[in-house]
C-alpha cells in the first residue's frame, strides 16, 4: 500500500470517505434510489453524438431484459465505456479518472475479493491520488442521476474528494490488489478444505505399501513360474478390458432407439438468469478471433452475460492478440499469475471467485459452440431439481476428414458424447465430463470446491466428485463444434495427459475405497471403476495382448508345440481384441449421423493402428505420473479451417450480437 503522506489529517479523511461511503447510497434520504432511465441519460449521450434511435432501442431491450437502462447501454456497445463514464464525469461536475494504480487502493484482500463477487462490478473504493489526497473512486453500475446531483450538491466536502473512474479499470486494479490471495487460493484451497479430494500428492501411504509390494510380488512370481505368472496376469487385465467391451455394447444396444430433439420452449427475457461463460486460454493467439466470433453467436441477453476470457499474464502473445480487438463490456480479461502448476484448473480455480453469473458454461479457445446451447441449459435446470449440478453438451468434431486420425478422434467422440454420457445420466450413473462445454450451477459448483488445480483432467474429477457429494449431472443436444489433432505429433501428448489424469481421479477417488462405495452405492461404484482404472488399464492392455498374440503365433509358425497355457493365452488375447474392436466400432456406428457413416471398413481396418497409439499414450502417461504427474502438456490449436455447415444454418441470424 502506498504510504500517505499527509499524515494524521490524511488518515481521519480516510476514515470519514470510508464512513460515508458505506451508510450513503447517494441520496438525500428522502426518496429511494432508483436507476436512472433514458429521460436523464439522454443529455450525457447527446453529448456523445448517440442518436435518438439507439437510445430507444437501448431501452427496448432494457425493459425486456428487466435490467437498468445504464446496464443495457454498457452491454449493448453502442457507446465506450470509457467514453460514457468520462461524459458523466463531467456531467456531474466530477473529475474523470482513466488510469489507476492498484496499489493507491485502501482496501483489504478479503474486501477485494467481495467486491470481485459482487454483481456489477466494484462500486467504489478509498485510494490515494497522485498528489497523496485521498480520494473516493466510483464506478456506479445502476446510477440515480437525480439523487447523485443532490447528494453532490448536499455533502460539498465529500464531493470534492470524488473521482469517476471507468468500471472495468477500477476492477482490473481491484484484481492486481489481491491477486496474491487469489492465487493462494486457485493453487491451496481444494487441498486446504478438501484434501482427500485432492491430487497434489499422487499416492498416499497405503497405496504406495500397495504398489511397492504388489511390483515386487511380480517380480518373484514371474522369475519363478513366467507362464503361469503371465496367464493370471492376462486374466487379471481382461477383467478390465472386457469390463469396457462390456459396457459399450451395453450402451450399442440402447442407443438405437434416439430420443426426439429437444424443443426449446419460448422465453422471458426478464427472468433469464445471468449467465458466465469462461475460456481458458494459453498460446492460443492464432484462434481469438474465430473464438470472439463464437462467443457473439451465442443467443444469450448481453446485459445478462459476462464473459471471462482467462490467460496466463506471462502470454504476451494472446493477451496483444485480444487486446487488438474491441470487446464488448461483457468481456473481461484475467491475467493469472505463473505461481503453483501451470494447468488449465488451476486458471479456472483463479477466475472461479471473480465469477457472478447463477450459472456458468466452460469452453475452450477453439469452440464454436451452438448459439442456443446456454438458453438449452437453462431450461434444463430449470425444469429440473436443485441437485442436477451439471450438464454436459455434446462435442463434436468438425474436421473429421481432414487426416485419418482426426476421423478416428470423431468417431470416438461420437460413440462418448452421443452414447456413452446419455446412457450414464439416464441411469444416474457416474458421468466423467468433457473438458468443455460444462454447464454449472456456479453455487453448487464452489460448494463442491471447484477444480482440481493439481489434475490434468479436472473433468472426470469433478464429474466423480459431484456424483459422490450427492450430485447428478445431465446431459443436453445443443452441440459445440471444435478441430480435432490431424497429426499424431500434437494428438499423442493430449491422449497422454487424458490417461495421466484419470490415473490421478483413480488413485485419488481410491484412497477410502469404503467410503467411495457408500458414497456411490454399488452400481455407480464399478462404472467408476471401468471408466476411469478400467479405460486407462484396457489400453496398457491392448499393447500386451497383440505382443503376446504376435510372439505366439511366430513360436507356433516356427514349429514348435505350444502348451496349454500357450493355447489359452492365444484364445483369451484373441478374443479380447477381437471383442474389442467390434463394441468400438458398433458403439461408433450407431451414434454416428447417417450422412456420416461411409467408409466404416476404412476405420476397421485403422482401428488396431489407432489403439497402438492409445496404448502407447497409456504407457507414457504412466511414465509422467511417475516422472512430472502435475505437468501440463499444451495442446496447440489453429484457426479451424473446416466449418459444419449445420452450424453456419444455425448463425445466419442477424442479431447475434443482441439479446434474443
Amino acid at each position: 500500500m502506498t504510504h500517505h503522506p499527509r499524515g494524521i489529517d490524511a488518515h481521519a479523511s480516510i476514515a470519514d470517505i470510508r464512513a460515508r461511503s458505506r451508510s450513503t447510497s447517494f441520496s438525500d434520504g428522502t426518496e429511494a434510489v432508483k436507476p436512472s432511465g433514458l429521460a436523464e441519460w439522454r443529455p450525457i449521450l447527446k453529448q456523445l453524438n448517440i442518436t435518438t434511435r439507439e437510445m430507444r432501442a437501448v431501452e427496448t431491450r432494457a425493459r425486456l431484459a428487466g435490467v437498468p437502462f445504464q446496464v443495457e447501454l454498457l452491454a449493448s456497445g453502442v457507446v465506450d465505456e470509457a467514453e460514457l463514464f468520462r461524459g458523466l464525469a463531467a456531467h456531474l461536475g466530477l473529475p474523470f479518472v482513466a488510469h489507476l494504480r492498484p496499489e493507491s487502493l485502501f482496501m483489504r484482500e478479503e474486501q477485494g475479493l467481495g467486491e470481485l463477487r459482487r454483481q456489477g462490478g466494484v462500486r467504489k473504493a478509498v485510494a490515494v491520488d497522485e498528489t497523496g489526497r485521498t480520494v473516493l473512486l466510483i464506478a456506479p453500475d445502476r446510477l440515480d442521476i437525480g439523487a447523485m446531483v443532490r447528494y453532490l450538491r448536499n455533502h460539498r466536502r465529500i464531493a470534492g474528494h470524488m473521482r469517476v473512474v471507468p468500471p472495468s479499470v477500477l476492477r482490473q486494479a481491484v484484481q492486481r490488489r489481491v491477486r496474491t490471495n487469489l492465487s493462494r487460493v486457485a493453487v491451496n484451497g481444494l487441498f486446504d478444505t478438501m484434501p482427500e479430494f485432492s491430487a497434489r500428492f499422487v499416492l498416499n501411504a497405503w497405496q504406495g505399501i500397495v504398489l511397492g509390494a504388489s511390483s515386487v510380488a511380480l517380480a518373484v512370481c514371474v522369475a519363478l513360474a513366467p507362464l503361469t505368472s503371465l496367464f493370471v496376469l492376462h486374466i487379471i487385465l481382461s477383467v478390465f478390458f472386457l469390463g469396457c467391451v462390456a459396457l459399450r455394447l451395453a450402451v450399442s444396444r440402447n442407443v438405437r432407439k434416439r430420443e426426439a430433439p429437444t424443443l426449446l420452449r419460448a422465453m422471458k427475457t426478464e427472468e433469464m438468469p445471468v449467465y458466465t461463460v469462461l475460456v481458458a486460454l494459453y498460446k492460443e493467439a492464432d484462434v481469438v478471433p474465430d473464438l470472439l466470433v463464437a462467443l457473439g453467436r451465442i443467443v444469450w441477453p448481453r446485459s445478462k452475460l459476462e464473459i471471462k476470457l482467462v490467460c496466463e499474464s506471462d502470454d504476451r502473445e494472446t493477451l496483444a492478440a485480444i487486446r487488438a480487438q474491441q470487446l464488448r463490456s461483457y468481456i473481461e480479461v484475467i491475467e493469472v499469475p505463473p505461481q503453483g502448476p501451470r494447468t488449465k484448473p488451476k486458471a479456472l480455480s483463479y477466475a472461479l471467485p471473480m465469477t457472478t453469473g447463477e450459472l456458468l458454461v466452460l469452453y475452450d479457445a477453439e469452440d464454436r459452440p451452438h448459439p442456443f446451447q446456454l438458453v438449452e441449459a437453462w431450461q434444463r435446470f430449470r425444469a429440473s431439481g436443485n441437485d442436477l449440478a451439471c450438464v454436459q453438451a455434446p462435442l463434436e468434431i468438425a474436421n473429421r476428414r481432414e487426416s485419418w486420425i482426426a476421423g478416428m478422434f470423431g468417431f470416438e467422440y461420437s460413440a462418448l458424447f452421443n452414447g456413452i454420457l446419455p446412457w450414464l445420466a439416464d441411469r444416474n450413473l457416474v458421468l466423467p465430463l468433457g473438458g468443455t462445454s460444462n454447464h454449472f450451477r456456479r453455487a453448487v459448483l464452489e460448494n463442491v470446491g471447484g477444480w482440481d488445480p493439481y489434475n490434468v483432467t479436472e473433468d472426470a474429477d469433478l464429474g466423480l466428485r459431484l456424483a459422490r457429494l450427492g450430485y447428478r449431472t445431465g446431459t443436453i443436444a445443443s452441440p459445440t463444434y471444435e478441430d480435432a489433432p490431424t497429426t499424431a505429433k500434437v494428438w499423442l501428448p493430449q491422449r497422454t495427459r487424458w490417461f495421466k489424469g484419470w490415473a490421478q481421479t483413480w488413485l485419488v477417488h481410491m484412497r477410502d475405497i469404503r467410503q467411495l462405495l457408500r458414497d456411490l452405492g454399488h452400481a455407480p461404484f464399478y462404472v467408476s471403476q471401468i471408466l476411469t482404472a478400467g479405460m486407462l488399464i484396457s489400453a496398457l492392455a491392448y499393447a500386451v495382448f497383440v505382443a503376446t498374440v504376435c510372439g505366439l503365433v511366430a513360436y507356433i509358425l516356427a514349429g514348435h508345440i505350444p502348451s496349454f497355457p500357450h493355447f489359452g493365452l492365444l484364445l483369451l488375447d484373441t478374443i479380447n481384441i477381437v471383442f474389442g474392436h467390434g463394441a468400438f466400432l458398433a458403439l461408433g456406428w450407431w451414434t454416428l449421423p447417417r450422412t456420416e457413416r461411409r467408409g466404416l471398413w476404412k476405420l476397421t481396418l485403422l482401428t488396431p493402428v489407432y489403439w497402438m497409439l492409445l496404448s502407447a499414450a497409456a504407457w507414457r502417461a504412466i511414465w509422467q505420473l511417475y516422472r512430472c504427474p502435475h505437468t501440463w502438456e499444451k495442446t496447440p490449436h489453429r484457426p479451424s479451417r473446416t466449418r459444419k455447415e449445420k452450424l453456419r444454418g444455425n448463425t445466419t441470424v442477424g442479431p447475434a450480437l443482441t439479446a434474443p
